[in-house]
Protein backbone atom coordinates (compact mmCIF):
# COMPACT_ATOMS: atom_id res chain seq x y z
CA UNK A 1 0.00 0.00 0.00
CA UNK A 2 1.47 3.93 -0.85
CA UNK A 3 0.52 6.64 1.06
CA UNK A 4 0.68 9.96 -0.19
CA UNK A 5 0.68 13.18 1.33
CA UNK A 6 -0.65 16.06 0.15
CA UNK A 7 0.61 19.56 0.76
CA UNK A 8 4.28 20.17 -0.91
CA UNK A 9 4.46 15.86 -2.00
CA UNK A 10 1.84 15.59 -4.23
CA UNK A 11 1.23 19.12 -4.73
CA UNK A 12 3.93 21.68 -4.70
CA UNK A 13 1.80 24.03 -2.60
CA UNK A 14 -0.18 24.44 0.92
CA UNK A 15 -3.98 24.20 0.63
CA UNK A 16 -4.76 26.15 4.30
CA UNK A 17 -2.27 28.85 2.58
CA UNK A 18 -4.16 29.12 -0.48
CA UNK A 19 -7.50 28.78 0.74
CA UNK A 20 -6.57 31.88 3.73
CA UNK A 21 -5.47 33.99 0.84
CA UNK A 22 -8.28 32.81 -1.24
CA UNK A 23 -10.87 33.70 1.71
CA UNK A 24 -9.20 37.00 2.39
CA UNK A 25 -9.40 37.79 -1.75
CA UNK A 26 -12.90 37.41 -1.80
CA UNK A 27 -14.75 37.38 1.38
CA UNK A 28 -12.42 39.13 4.24
CA UNK A 29 -15.46 39.49 6.51
CA UNK A 30 -15.61 35.64 6.60
CA UNK A 31 -12.42 34.89 6.56
CA UNK A 32 -11.16 37.07 9.54
CA UNK A 33 -14.06 35.36 11.51
CA UNK A 34 -13.03 31.87 10.31
CA UNK A 35 -10.02 32.47 11.77
CA UNK A 36 -11.52 33.48 15.23
CA UNK A 37 -12.13 29.62 15.30
CA UNK A 38 -8.77 28.86 15.85
CA UNK A 39 -9.42 28.68 19.46
CA UNK A 40 -11.38 25.41 18.93
CA UNK A 41 -8.47 23.79 17.49
CA UNK A 42 -6.43 24.19 13.89
CA UNK A 43 -9.22 21.25 12.32
CA UNK A 44 -12.10 23.41 12.46
CA UNK A 45 -10.43 26.66 10.74
CA UNK A 46 -9.89 24.13 7.67
CA UNK A 47 -13.40 22.67 7.59
CA UNK A 48 -14.20 26.72 8.08
CA UNK A 49 -11.88 27.56 5.28
CA UNK A 50 -13.00 24.68 3.05
CA UNK A 51 -16.58 25.96 3.35
CA UNK A 52 -15.62 29.13 2.33
CA UNK A 53 -13.25 28.57 -0.78
CA UNK A 54 -12.32 25.40 -2.46
CA UNK A 55 -9.58 25.57 -4.61
CA UNK A 56 -10.59 24.26 -8.36
CA UNK A 57 -8.06 21.04 -8.13
CA UNK A 58 -7.53 20.91 -11.96
CA UNK A 59 -5.74 24.36 -11.63
CA UNK A 60 -3.41 23.09 -8.77
CA UNK A 61 0.35 22.40 -9.18
CA UNK A 62 1.27 19.04 -9.03
CA UNK A 63 4.13 17.36 -8.68
CA UNK A 64 4.73 15.61 -11.74
CA UNK A 65 7.94 13.16 -10.12
CA UNK A 66 5.21 12.15 -7.60
CA UNK A 67 2.37 11.69 -9.91
CA UNK A 68 4.48 9.40 -11.93
CA UNK A 69 6.06 7.28 -8.78
CA UNK A 70 1.90 6.70 -8.07
CA UNK A 71 1.64 5.92 -11.19
CA UNK A 72 4.41 3.20 -11.49
CA UNK A 73 3.25 1.87 -8.28
CA UNK A 74 -0.12 1.28 -9.56
CA UNK A 75 1.24 -0.04 -12.67
CA UNK A 76 2.66 -2.38 -10.71
CA UNK A 77 -0.44 -3.68 -9.11
CA UNK A 78 -0.35 -1.42 -5.93
CA UNK A 79 -2.41 0.17 -4.29
CA UNK A 80 -2.62 3.81 -3.36
CA UNK A 81 -4.26 6.17 -0.97
CA UNK A 82 -4.16 9.98 -0.42
CA UNK A 83 -3.80 10.92 3.37
CA UNK A 84 -3.83 14.36 4.18
CA UNK A 85 -3.52 16.90 7.29
CA UNK A 86 -5.83 19.29 4.54
CA UNK A 87 -9.51 19.06 4.61
CA UNK A 88 -11.51 15.86 4.04
CA UNK A 89 -13.54 17.62 1.16
CA UNK A 90 -10.54 18.93 -0.56
CA UNK A 91 -8.80 15.92 -0.32
CA UNK A 92 -11.92 13.71 -1.50
CA UNK A 93 -11.98 16.50 -4.70
CA UNK A 94 -8.38 16.11 -5.36
CA UNK A 95 -8.72 12.11 -5.20
CA UNK A 96 -11.27 12.11 -7.59
CA UNK A 97 -9.89 13.94 -9.95
CA UNK A 98 -6.36 12.39 -10.33
CA UNK A 99 -8.19 8.80 -10.00
CA UNK A 100 -4.89 7.35 -9.07
CA UNK A 101 -6.43 6.75 -5.39
CA UNK A 102 -7.76 3.61 -3.85
CA UNK A 103 -8.77 5.71 -0.77
CA UNK A 104 -8.74 9.42 0.44
CA UNK A 105 -8.95 10.81 3.78
CA UNK A 106 -8.61 13.97 5.20
CA UNK A 107 -9.09 16.04 8.55
CA UNK A 108 -12.52 16.94 9.83
CA UNK A 109 -13.65 19.68 11.94
CA UNK A 110 -12.77 17.67 14.84
CA UNK A 111 -9.54 16.03 13.47
CA UNK A 112 -6.60 17.48 12.62
CA UNK A 113 -4.84 14.43 10.51
CA UNK A 114 -1.25 15.57 10.87
CA UNK A 115 1.76 13.82 12.60
CA UNK A 116 1.23 11.35 15.75
CA UNK A 117 -2.44 11.59 14.78
CA UNK A 118 -2.00 10.85 10.94
CA UNK A 119 0.65 7.85 12.59
CA UNK A 120 -1.87 6.12 14.49
CA UNK A 121 -5.14 6.38 11.91
CA UNK A 122 -2.70 4.88 9.09
CA UNK A 123 -0.97 2.29 11.86
CA UNK A 124 -5.45 1.33 12.55
CA UNK A 125 -6.69 1.14 8.95
CA UNK A 126 -3.40 -0.59 7.58
CA UNK A 127 -1.12 -2.08 10.17
CA UNK A 128 2.31 -1.32 11.22
CA UNK A 129 4.76 -1.49 8.76
CA UNK A 130 2.03 -2.18 6.49
CA UNK A 131 2.27 0.84 3.82
CA UNK A 132 4.97 2.94 2.12
CA UNK A 133 4.75 6.81 2.93
CA UNK A 134 5.33 9.83 0.05
CA UNK A 135 5.96 12.60 2.57
CA UNK A 136 7.80 16.13 2.77
CA UNK A 137 8.28 17.43 6.60
CA UNK A 138 9.60 16.61 9.98
CA UNK A 139 6.18 15.60 11.24
CA UNK A 140 6.08 12.68 8.91
CA UNK A 141 8.96 11.56 10.67
CA UNK A 142 6.05 9.67 13.25
CA UNK A 143 4.26 8.36 10.13
CA UNK A 144 7.53 6.74 9.03
CA UNK A 145 7.75 5.16 12.58
CA UNK A 146 5.22 3.21 11.53
CA UNK A 147 5.29 2.65 8.09
CA UNK A 148 7.66 -0.35 5.93
CA UNK A 149 9.38 2.62 3.68
CA UNK A 150 10.02 6.10 3.84
CA UNK A 151 9.68 8.10 0.38
CA UNK A 152 10.49 11.99 0.80
CA UNK A 153 9.51 14.46 -1.51
CA UNK A 154 12.32 17.85 -1.71
CA UNK A 155 14.48 16.43 1.27
CA UNK A 156 17.90 18.35 2.02
CA UNK A 157 20.68 15.17 2.83
CA UNK A 158 20.12 15.55 6.64
CA UNK A 159 16.62 15.41 6.23
CA UNK A 160 17.18 12.05 3.93
CA UNK A 161 18.81 10.59 6.49
CA UNK A 162 15.91 11.10 8.92
CA UNK A 163 13.39 9.89 7.20
CA UNK A 164 16.07 6.64 6.27
CA UNK A 165 16.73 6.12 10.08
CA UNK A 166 12.77 6.70 10.81
CA UNK A 167 11.98 3.41 8.68
CA UNK A 168 15.26 1.56 8.39
CA UNK A 169 13.45 -1.72 7.43
CA UNK A 170 13.71 -0.72 3.41
CA UNK A 171 16.09 1.81 1.52
CA UNK A 172 14.08 5.17 1.39
CA UNK A 173 13.30 6.59 -1.86
CA UNK A 174 13.94 10.29 -2.66
CA UNK A 175 12.04 12.36 -5.58
CA UNK A 176 12.19 16.21 -6.40
CA UNK A 177 15.32 17.19 -5.36
CA UNK A 178 15.18 20.34 -3.28
CA UNK A 179 15.49 23.67 -4.61
CA UNK A 180 19.39 25.09 -4.87
CA UNK A 181 19.45 28.45 -3.31
CA UNK A 182 20.19 29.36 -7.03
CA UNK A 183 17.09 28.31 -8.35
CA UNK A 184 15.56 30.04 -5.28
CA UNK A 185 16.57 33.01 -5.58
CA UNK A 186 15.59 32.85 -9.08
CA UNK A 187 11.73 32.73 -7.97
CA UNK A 188 12.29 35.32 -5.47
CA UNK A 189 13.34 37.67 -8.45
CA UNK A 190 10.29 36.41 -10.34
CA UNK A 191 7.77 36.62 -8.01
CA UNK A 192 9.19 40.50 -7.26
CA UNK A 193 9.24 41.40 -10.74
CA UNK A 194 11.81 43.51 -11.48
CA UNK A 195 11.04 44.19 -14.80
CA UNK A 196 7.96 45.67 -13.70
CA UNK A 197 10.44 48.35 -11.76
CA UNK A 198 10.09 50.04 -15.57
CA UNK A 199 7.23 51.76 -14.53
CA UNK A 200 8.49 53.39 -11.63
CA UNK A 201 10.93 55.28 -13.83
CA UNK A 202 7.95 57.72 -14.06
CA UNK A 203 9.27 59.03 -10.52
CA UNK A 204 11.67 60.77 -12.81
CA UNK A 205 9.99 62.74 -14.88
CA UNK A 206 8.98 65.63 -12.48
CA UNK A 207 12.83 66.16 -12.89
CA UNK A 208 13.27 65.78 -16.62
CA UNK A 209 10.33 68.17 -17.05
CA UNK A 210 11.67 70.44 -14.90
CA UNK A 211 15.21 70.57 -16.90
CA UNK A 212 16.70 70.05 -13.23
CA UNK A 213 21.19 69.08 -13.77
CA UNK A 214 21.91 69.10 -10.05
CA UNK A 215 22.93 65.65 -8.30
CA UNK A 216 21.46 66.74 -5.52
CA UNK A 217 17.93 66.50 -7.03
CA UNK A 218 19.34 63.21 -9.04
CA UNK A 219 20.16 61.67 -5.77
CA UNK A 220 16.81 61.87 -3.89
CA UNK A 221 14.95 60.85 -7.83
CA UNK A 222 17.32 57.65 -7.86
CA UNK A 223 16.71 57.27 -4.36
CA UNK A 224 12.90 57.39 -5.03
CA UNK A 225 13.16 55.06 -7.33
CA UNK A 226 14.91 52.60 -5.81
CA UNK A 227 11.98 53.06 -2.82
CA UNK A 228 8.70 52.90 -4.88
CA UNK A 229 10.23 49.51 -6.44
CA UNK A 230 10.70 47.93 -3.51
CA UNK A 231 7.39 48.94 -2.26
CA UNK A 232 6.08 47.89 -5.99
CA UNK A 233 7.56 44.50 -5.51
CA UNK A 234 5.78 43.95 -2.08
CA UNK A 235 2.43 44.68 -4.01
CA UNK A 236 3.03 42.34 -6.22
CA UNK A 237 3.76 39.77 -4.10
CA UNK A 238 -0.04 40.59 -2.01
CA UNK A 239 -1.50 40.61 -5.59
CA UNK A 240 -0.21 37.19 -6.57
CA UNK A 241 -1.20 35.95 -3.19
CA UNK A 242 -4.48 36.94 -3.85
CA UNK A 243 -4.69 35.86 -7.20
CA UNK A 244 -3.61 32.42 -6.97
CA UNK A 245 -6.50 31.04 -8.37
CA UNK A 246 -6.97 33.33 -11.05
CA UNK A 247 -3.52 33.26 -11.83
CA UNK A 248 -3.57 29.70 -12.76
CA UNK A 249 -6.38 29.85 -15.44
CA UNK A 250 -4.73 32.51 -17.18
CA UNK A 251 -1.94 30.78 -19.95
CA UNK A 252 1.27 33.32 -19.01
CA UNK A 253 0.69 33.79 -15.29
CA UNK A 254 0.09 30.40 -14.27
CA UNK A 255 3.80 30.22 -14.67
CA UNK A 256 4.30 32.67 -11.85
CA UNK A 257 6.45 31.80 -9.28
CA UNK A 258 3.96 31.15 -6.35
CA UNK A 259 1.17 29.88 -8.84
CA UNK A 260 3.41 27.46 -10.28
CA UNK A 261 5.10 26.04 -6.87
CA UNK A 262 8.61 27.42 -7.30
CA UNK A 263 8.24 29.74 -4.72
CA UNK A 264 6.17 28.84 -1.27
CA UNK A 265 2.85 30.64 -0.22
CA UNK A 266 4.64 31.24 2.86
CA UNK A 267 7.65 32.42 1.63
CA UNK A 268 5.82 35.49 -0.51
CA UNK A 269 3.70 35.62 2.77
CA UNK A 270 6.77 36.72 4.50
CA UNK A 271 8.74 38.70 1.86
CA UNK A 272 5.85 40.77 0.55
CA UNK A 273 6.19 42.94 4.86
CA UNK A 274 10.02 42.50 4.39
CA UNK A 275 10.20 44.37 1.08
CA UNK A 276 7.87 46.97 2.63
CA UNK A 277 9.46 47.49 5.62
CA UNK A 278 13.06 48.10 4.03
CA UNK A 279 11.53 50.46 1.51
CA UNK A 280 9.94 52.26 4.50
CA UNK A 281 13.12 52.38 6.51
CA UNK A 282 14.98 53.87 3.18
CA UNK A 283 12.24 56.54 2.60
CA UNK A 284 12.63 57.66 6.58
CA UNK A 285 16.44 57.94 6.12
CA UNK A 286 16.64 59.67 2.86
CA UNK A 287 13.49 61.35 1.39
CA UNK A 288 10.70 64.01 2.66
CA UNK A 289 8.24 62.64 4.60
CA UNK A 290 5.59 64.03 1.98
CA UNK A 291 7.26 61.08 -0.34
CA UNK A 292 6.43 58.62 2.68
CA UNK A 293 2.55 60.32 2.83
CA UNK A 294 2.12 59.79 -1.39
CA UNK A 295 4.20 56.08 -0.81
CA UNK A 296 1.79 54.99 1.47
CA UNK A 297 -0.94 56.60 -0.06
CA UNK A 298 0.10 54.27 -3.02
CA UNK A 299 0.06 51.05 -0.98
CA UNK A 300 -3.20 51.45 0.81
CA UNK A 301 -4.60 52.32 -3.06
CA UNK A 302 -3.15 49.50 -4.35
CA UNK A 303 -4.24 47.41 -1.63
CA UNK A 304 -8.08 47.97 -2.34
CA UNK A 305 -7.18 47.27 -5.75
CA UNK A 306 -6.22 44.38 -4.82
CA UNK A 307 -8.82 42.85 -2.51
CA UNK A 308 -11.71 44.58 -4.59
CA UNK A 309 -11.52 47.79 -7.00
CA UNK A 310 -9.45 45.46 -10.06
CA UNK A 311 -13.12 43.82 -9.82
CA UNK A 312 -15.09 46.92 -10.35
CA UNK A 313 -16.29 47.91 -13.85
CA UNK A 314 -14.26 50.72 -14.75
CA UNK A 315 -13.37 52.03 -11.35
CA UNK A 316 -10.22 49.49 -12.05
CA UNK A 317 -9.33 51.18 -15.15
CA UNK A 318 -9.12 54.94 -13.28
CA UNK A 319 -7.65 53.00 -10.80
CA UNK A 320 -4.71 52.01 -12.62
CA UNK A 321 -4.30 55.55 -14.22
CA UNK A 322 -4.08 56.70 -10.54
CA UNK A 323 -1.33 53.99 -9.83
CA UNK A 324 0.60 55.80 -12.83
CA UNK A 325 0.13 59.04 -11.87
CA UNK A 326 1.08 58.78 -8.32
CA UNK A 327 4.59 57.87 -9.24
CA UNK A 328 4.67 60.96 -10.71
CA UNK A 329 3.41 62.79 -8.05
CA UNK A 330 6.14 61.08 -5.25
CA UNK A 331 8.83 61.96 -7.86
CA UNK A 332 8.02 65.62 -6.83
CA UNK A 333 7.26 65.32 -3.83
CA UNK A 334 10.89 62.86 -3.64
CA UNK A 335 12.35 66.04 -4.89
CA UNK A 336 11.02 69.34 -3.81
CA UNK A 337 9.88 69.77 -7.72
CA UNK A 338 6.57 71.27 -8.30
CA UNK A 339 4.16 69.35 -10.73
CA UNK A 340 2.19 72.18 -13.56
CA UNK A 341 -1.67 71.37 -14.17
CA UNK A 342 -0.13 70.84 -17.55
CA UNK A 343 1.50 67.77 -16.38
CA UNK A 344 -1.43 66.15 -14.03
CA UNK A 345 -3.34 66.63 -16.88
CA UNK A 346 -1.11 65.12 -19.20
CA UNK A 347 -0.33 62.10 -17.64
CA UNK A 348 -3.82 61.80 -16.45
CA UNK A 349 -4.54 61.01 -19.88
CA UNK A 350 -2.14 59.26 -21.40
CA UNK A 351 -2.21 56.68 -18.23
CA UNK A 352 -5.71 55.69 -18.49
CA UNK A 353 -5.38 55.27 -22.32
CA UNK A 354 -2.70 52.83 -20.96
CA UNK A 355 -4.49 51.13 -18.38
CA UNK A 356 -7.83 50.50 -20.54
CA UNK A 357 -5.23 49.41 -23.43
CA UNK A 358 -4.00 46.84 -20.82
CA UNK A 359 -7.66 46.01 -20.19
CA UNK A 360 -8.00 45.34 -24.23
CA UNK A 361 -5.06 43.47 -24.57
CA UNK A 362 -6.60 41.07 -21.49
CA UNK A 363 -9.96 40.99 -23.14
CA UNK A 364 -8.52 40.15 -26.87
CA UNK A 365 -6.52 37.56 -25.05
CA UNK A 366 -9.92 35.81 -23.71
CA UNK A 367 -11.41 36.41 -26.82
CA UNK A 368 -8.71 34.12 -28.48
CA UNK A 369 -9.16 31.59 -25.81
CA UNK A 370 -12.57 31.40 -26.03
CA UNK A 371 -13.22 32.90 -22.85
CA UNK A 372 -16.73 35.57 -22.54
CA UNK A 373 -15.42 37.22 -20.14
CA UNK A 374 -11.70 38.56 -18.32
CA UNK A 375 -10.50 36.47 -15.52
CA UNK A 376 -11.05 38.15 -11.99
CA UNK A 377 -12.25 41.20 -13.88
CA UNK A 378 -15.58 42.61 -14.44
CA UNK A 379 -15.50 42.57 -17.93
CA UNK A 380 -17.09 40.67 -20.78
CA UNK A 381 -15.74 39.97 -24.88
CA UNK A 382 -18.51 42.02 -25.63
CA UNK A 383 -17.28 44.86 -23.85
CA UNK A 384 -14.03 44.80 -26.00
CA UNK A 385 -15.16 47.82 -28.45
CA UNK A 386 -16.24 50.03 -25.31
CA UNK A 387 -12.77 49.65 -23.42
CA UNK A 388 -10.51 49.80 -26.81
CA UNK A 389 -12.80 53.11 -27.21
CA UNK A 390 -11.20 54.26 -24.17
CA UNK A 391 -8.07 53.70 -25.04
CA UNK A 392 -7.77 55.36 -28.14
CA UNK A 393 -9.86 58.91 -26.65
CA UNK A 394 -7.86 59.38 -23.64
CA UNK A 395 -4.76 58.60 -25.41
CA UNK A 396 -5.45 61.46 -28.08
CA UNK A 397 -6.80 64.00 -25.23
CA UNK A 398 -3.37 63.85 -23.84
CA UNK A 399 -1.74 64.96 -27.30
CA UNK A 400 -4.76 67.58 -27.35
CA UNK A 401 -2.97 68.76 -23.51
CA UNK A 402 0.16 68.50 -25.19
CA UNK A 403 -1.18 70.66 -27.79
CA UNK A 404 -2.46 73.09 -25.78
CA UNK A 405 0.67 73.63 -23.56
CA UNK A 406 2.61 73.99 -26.89
CA UNK A 407 0.52 77.22 -27.40
CA UNK A 408 0.69 78.07 -23.66
CA UNK A 409 2.02 81.30 -21.89
CA UNK A 410 4.27 78.73 -19.54
CA UNK A 411 5.82 77.13 -21.70
CA UNK A 412 7.66 80.67 -22.96
CA UNK A 413 9.17 80.38 -19.77
CA UNK A 414 10.95 77.01 -20.24
CA UNK A 415 11.92 76.74 -23.63
CA UNK A 416 13.83 79.29 -26.19
CA UNK A 417 11.72 77.54 -28.91
CA UNK A 418 8.51 76.21 -27.53
CA UNK A 419 7.10 75.98 -31.18
CA UNK A 420 8.89 73.16 -31.75
CA UNK A 421 7.15 70.76 -29.00
CA UNK A 422 4.41 70.85 -32.07
CA UNK A 423 6.65 68.31 -33.13
CA UNK A 424 5.85 65.92 -30.50
CA UNK A 425 2.21 65.64 -31.05
CA UNK A 426 2.39 63.86 -33.72
CA UNK A 427 4.73 61.16 -32.44
CA UNK A 428 2.59 60.74 -29.68
CA UNK A 429 -0.47 60.13 -31.26
CA UNK A 430 1.33 57.67 -33.50
CA UNK A 431 2.76 56.05 -30.61
CA UNK A 432 -0.79 55.93 -29.08
CA UNK A 433 -2.26 54.50 -31.94
CA UNK A 434 0.03 51.94 -32.59
CA UNK A 435 0.06 50.90 -28.91
CA UNK A 436 -3.80 50.46 -29.55
CA UNK A 437 -3.72 48.51 -32.42
CA UNK A 438 -0.93 46.20 -31.19
CA UNK A 439 -3.16 45.57 -28.27
CA UNK A 440 -6.23 44.73 -30.76
CA UNK A 441 -4.15 42.50 -32.99
CA UNK A 442 -3.14 40.31 -29.29
CA UNK A 443 0.89 41.43 -29.72
CA UNK A 444 0.18 43.16 -26.43
CA UNK A 445 1.53 40.54 -23.74
CA UNK A 446 2.56 42.52 -21.05
CA UNK A 447 1.81 46.01 -19.36
CA UNK A 448 1.75 48.57 -21.84
CA UNK A 449 5.03 50.88 -19.58
CA UNK A 450 7.05 47.58 -19.62
CA UNK A 451 6.20 46.22 -23.38
CA UNK A 452 7.47 49.70 -24.51
CA UNK A 453 10.47 49.66 -22.59
CA UNK A 454 11.34 46.89 -24.53
CA UNK A 455 9.64 47.73 -27.68
CA UNK A 456 12.13 49.49 -30.11
CA UNK A 457 9.84 51.66 -31.78
CA UNK A 458 8.72 52.96 -28.41
CA UNK A 459 12.04 53.53 -27.29
CA UNK A 460 12.54 55.44 -30.36
CA UNK A 461 9.37 57.44 -30.19
CA UNK A 462 10.62 58.17 -26.75
CA UNK A 463 13.83 58.95 -27.71
CA UNK A 464 12.30 61.40 -30.51
CA UNK A 465 10.05 63.38 -28.17
CA UNK A 466 13.32 64.03 -25.42
CA UNK A 467 15.07 64.87 -28.29
CA UNK A 468 12.37 67.70 -29.49
CA UNK A 469 12.30 68.77 -25.87
CA UNK A 470 15.78 69.36 -25.97
CA UNK A 471 15.53 70.88 -29.45
CA UNK A 472 13.19 73.58 -27.73
CA UNK A 473 15.81 74.78 -25.58
CA UNK A 474 18.96 75.03 -27.78
CA UNK A 475 17.46 76.60 -31.20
Amino acid sequence: MLIVDLDHSLIKSDLLHEALFEGLAHAPGETLRAASRLGDGIAAFKSAMTELCRVPPEDLPYNQEVLDYIKAHRAAGGKAALVSGSDQRMVRKIADYLGLFDEAFGSTADRNLTGARKAGFLKERYGEGAFDYVGDSKKDLKVWAVSRGAVTVGASEEFKAAAQAAAPSVPAVHLSPPPGAREWVSAVMSAVRPHQWMKNMLVFLPVLAAQQTRWEVWFDAIMAFVVFSLTASSVYLLNDLLDLTADRAHPRKRFRAMASGRLRVLHGALLAPGLLLTAVVLALCFLPLQFLGVMAFYYVATLAYSFSLKRKLVIDICTLAGLYSLRVLAGSEAMGLYISPWTLAFTSFLFLSLAAIKRQAELVDGLRRGKDRASGRAYEVDDLPIVAMMAVASGYVSVLVLALYASSPEVQMLYTSPLMLWAACPVLLYWISRMAMLAHRGWMTDDPLVFAMRDPISLFSASAILAIGSAGNWL
